[in-house]
């Protein structure tokens, strides 16, 4: 049997999980990048509109878009940061709070069914596989012009 590459399984996993996410979202008329969105706003003071994108990992234009949707269904309002004049807080309406109670209930669900059914020892190891992988790619130490490659599992 021919073995899948890592990123094939990263991949492959991920995508079922934002399916999951998304239908899960669909039946509240939201979609998960929405739903990631409401989690990642402070829900006291509000959350920098600059600070959004990077905390995310979501680029301007997609987060731009998101934030554009969330204010049409009055999920958040704009306001300007009293710290910084020349930039916009995003805040939570009372609508968006509920809903990102909606979302930490949907992820934390998620993450229950995972633990009642992978032991802790595997998910320590999970953690531990993807922190390296993590610190690979961001020291981009994967692609490096020092790096030896060999094409044998290519024959």
């Amino acid at each position: 049997m021919k073995e899948k590459t890592i990123d094939h399984v990263m991949r492959a996993t991920w995508q079922a999980i934002s399916k999951m996410y998304n239908e899960e979202a669909g039946k509240f008329g939201s979609t998960m990048a929405t739903g990631f969105t409401l989690l990642s706003i402070d829900q006291e003071g509000g959350t920098p509109s600059t600070m959004l994108g990077p905390k995310m990992g979501m680029e301007a234009t997609s987060l731009s878009r998101t934030l554009k949707g969330m204010e049409e269904k009055g999920l958040i309002h704009r306001k300007r940061n009293p710290k910084d004049g020349r930039s916009v807080l995003i805040c939570l309406t009372d609508f968006g709070r509920e809903m990102r109670a909606v979302s930490k209930t949907t992820v934390l669900r998620f993450n229950d069914a995972i633990r009642a059914n992978i032991d802790e020892d595997k998910l320590k190891n999970f953690y531990e596989v993807s922190e390296v992988i993590l610190e690979l790619i961001s020291n981009k130490k994967i692609y490096t012009s020092d790096m030896e490659v060999t094409l044998e599992h290519t024959k």
